[in-house]
């Protein structure tokens, strides 16, 4: 059995902000769990480099869309590398295996009949001669009346298609474009309306999916889902393979998602593996993603693997809610957003990974306050966890010369260990990441309490025996919170593991206490709280509003 975890493909044209790896970061808790745990996992992701953004982008900064995708896969690969992401394969939609694999799957949708050619009427510049794609078109939702873009608007999450679009306007130029005619393949997608029913079904009684995307589901399945088109005429992509359409291309939403297929089969070539050996009907398959991504996983790439008789359909989608800044919707358009490469170079990956796993938009949207994230540092990673870690082993350093005293463990301090195992187990399976990282802090937190009620510092003079026993028993909760906190802060974690000297991660009690303790330093630093002011007035004056 295979555990296929998908991120979700960030658009290569801009950077990434916080709101991307609070959606992003459940994947590799769920990674680096299920290998602790000695599962088979393939935790793939990669660039968007054929979309729409990225040739605005180009024609905006006068260069090639090679030169942006190119800068900004380099700088997200940078990016995940210093956030701890375990991807197995991070790679590129313009990667030629990702368009051999896509023209594979569009060939084999159009050998079993689920594609069809249409004469349709797009959207055409007059001004800029040429069509238009849909995000190139804008104009105002038909649905909810708010400003879109032509192929979904993020407002009311409506899959739109441009011409539905009101007042439309040429993205370029600002001008009306006009309609014209043109010939482009469709998907049947009317055809999988019943698999796709039943399968929502099963997600409902198998409650695996997060609640706002079976909500979201039902609401697309309700109204009926659509033919759509699955060409276009872009200028960047992935050719059609068809005689007649020389020019067009598979059109972005269909080959995006096709990414974690093309990614796995890629993986699987290179360590001379049999797709369908980790592809079947055992698959255990993580969808990770931003709520606005929830129907292309739920409904169009399940039925694309449909129409090609693939047996691994999704079977947990983890579809976050929004993070919100300052109390204000990000905005990159506005500059109203926390960059990560600059984040990064400031901040420790486990402060960001913490507090975006503490106030994870799980089910409703949630806020990044610069003041919430130093005081969650220094009172929970500091002051609960640094703090418990470094007084323990500083006192064995000083006291006992580094050597461990080997005393028996608390009983009921045993006894919440290994219950927390199975918690946390239960938890991140599930996909509450939240709610696990409270369990193993509420532990944290009574280590603490425990460390104080014992008084070792005492104890060691006027009770030697209780002593020995409380400082193995704190010694063996910290060799265990170097397993439990690993898929979660994974760089304070493997410090832990070095200064209690354990090399091997293990997904359950770590019974034997460790001889000694080495190199015993500080897991975090303190970090001022004038930054709170500072970082937030930076932030309001780079803003463009």
């Amino acid at each position: 059995m295979t555990i296929v975890i998908g991120g979700a493909w960030p658009y290569a044209n801009g950077s990434l902000h916080l709101g991307h790896v609070a959606a992003l970061l459940p994947g590799d808790i769920l990674a680096r769990y299920y290998r602790q745990k000695g599962e088979r996992v393939l935790y793939v992701s990669g660039s968007d480099c054929n979309g729409t953004p990225i040739s605005i982008r180009a024609a905006q900064e006068n260069t090639t869309t090679e030169a942006i995708a190119n800068h900004y896969h380099e700088e997200f690969t940078r990016c995940f590398n210093d956030l701890g992401f375990t991807y197995d394969l991070y790679t590129r939609t313009d990667a030629k295996h990702h368009h051999d694999s896509v023209q594979a799957i569009f060939l084999q949708l159009l050998a079993n009949n689920f594609l069809y050619k249409k004469k349709i009427e797009q959207a055409y510049c007059e001004t800029d001669n040429q069509f238009l794609p849909d995000r190139f078109v804008e104009g105002v939702c038909p649905n909810c009346g708010a400003k879109a873009r032509g192929d979904q608007c993020d407002n009311c999450s409506t899959i739109l298609d441009p011409l539905d679009l009101i007042d439309k306007r040429c993205k370029i130029c600002g001008n009306e474009p006009i309609i014209r005619e043109t010939e482009h393949f469709y998907f049947a997608f009317s055809q999988f309306q019943g698999r796709l029913d039943t399968y929502l079904a099963q997600a409902k009684i198998e409650k695996r999916w997060r609640d706002n995307a079976l909500g979201l589901t039902e609401r697309y399945l309700a109204e009926g889902v659509p033919d759509r088109a699955v060409t276009r005429d872009l200028p960047n992509g992935i050719d059609v393979p068809v005689p007649g359409f020389e020019g067009k291309k598979i059109y972005v939403w269909i080959e995006a998602v096709a990414g974690y297929l093309t990614a796995s089969i890629e993986w699987a070539k290179q360590h001379q593996i049999a797709i369908e050996d980790l592809w079947n009907e055992e698959t255990i398959s993580y969808y990770v993603h931003g709520k606005d991504n929830i129907p292309f996983h739920t409904v169009i790439w399940p039925a694309i693997l449909m129409g090609i008789g693939a047996k691994a359909l999704p079977t947990h989608i983890v579809s976050n809610e929004y993070l919100t800044l300052e109390k204000r919707k990000l905005s990159t358009s506005q500059n109203w957003a926390v960059w990560v490469p600059y984040i990064l170079s400031r901040y420790d990956a486990d402060s960001i990974r913490y507090f975006l796993t503490m106030n994870a938009p799980e089910n409703r949207d949630t806020d990044f306050s610069w003041r919430e994230f130093i005081y969650s540092h220094n009172g929970e990673l500091l002051g609960a966890y640094g703090n418990f870690v470094n007084r323990t082993l500083k006192f064995i350093e000083k006291s006992f010369e580094g050597q461990v005293p080997q005393a028996e463990i608390d009983g009921n301090m045993r006894k919440h260990t290994i219950q927390l195992f199975n918690v946390v187990e239960n938890l991140i399976e599930a996909g509450h990441f939240k709610q696990a990282l409270e369990a193993i802090f509420e532990y944290i937190r009574a280590a603490n309490r425990y460390f104080d009620e014992q008084q070792p510092w005492l104890q060691v003079k006027e009770n030697v025996e209780a002593g020995n026993h409380t400082l193995a028993t704190c010694v063996y909760m910290i060799a265990n919170l170097g397993q439990l906190l690993h898929p979660f802060l994974p760089f304070s974690a493997e410090k832990v593991r070095k200064m209690v000297g354990i090399d091997e991660l293990m997904w359950h009690e770590q019974v034997e206490l460790p001889a000694s303790v080495s190199e015993v330093a500080p897991l975090f630093e303190r970090l001022d709280v004038e930054l709170i002011e500072e970082e937030f007035q930076k932030l309001v004056k780079d803003s463009n509003k």
